[in-house]
């Protein structure tokens, strides 16, 4: 689902932070694939998965890019360690730990903040904000 938002133009590095937002969306659409290994088709149908990208205006100097799933969520016992580098719970072969990691890093590049909130068996959401207008170098920024 998307719910986006008329927003100002961000000066950023678009690319990376596409790969923010390719990051979350990868793992939130593995939470809802596994999310499903346990349900029956018949729960699927009455409560589907979904993923929702919501965009808003915190402020007129803050951005907010809001992505949520209603699948397995996180446990606590390692929200800890999500932005931590090599941190994965994805089988071997199938994740190498960097993406949130290498997404935090962008953000705060960015000098904007990401956060989550994640509620085993409901669902995870990430919220991150960027400023309109922060500081990088200027032949290496685009507008957004």
């Amino acid at each position: 689902m998307k719910q986006y938002t008329n927003l100002p133009l961000v000066e950023c590095y678009a690319g990376q932070l596409n790969q923010v937002f390719l990051n979350i969306l990868s793992n939130s659409i593995d939470a809802v694939e596994q999310s499903n290994t346990a349900r029956s088709i018949e729960e699927i149908r009455q409560n589907p998965n979904c993923i929702t990208i919501t965009t808003s205006l915190v402020n007129s100097k803050w951005v907010q890019i809001q992505i949520a799933d209603n699948g397995i969520g996180i446990p606590e016992e390692i929200k800890q360690r999500i932005f931590d580098p090599f941190f994965t719970t994805k089988p071997v072969g199938k994740g190498t730990g960097m993406g949130m990691s290498i997404s935090y890093q962008i953000i705060e590049k960015h000098s904007g903040k990401i956060e989550f909130s994640s509620t085993l068996g409901q669902g995870t959401e990430f919220i991150i904000q960027i400023p309109c207008n922060c500081s990088i170098p200027v032949s290496n920024m685009q507008c957004i």
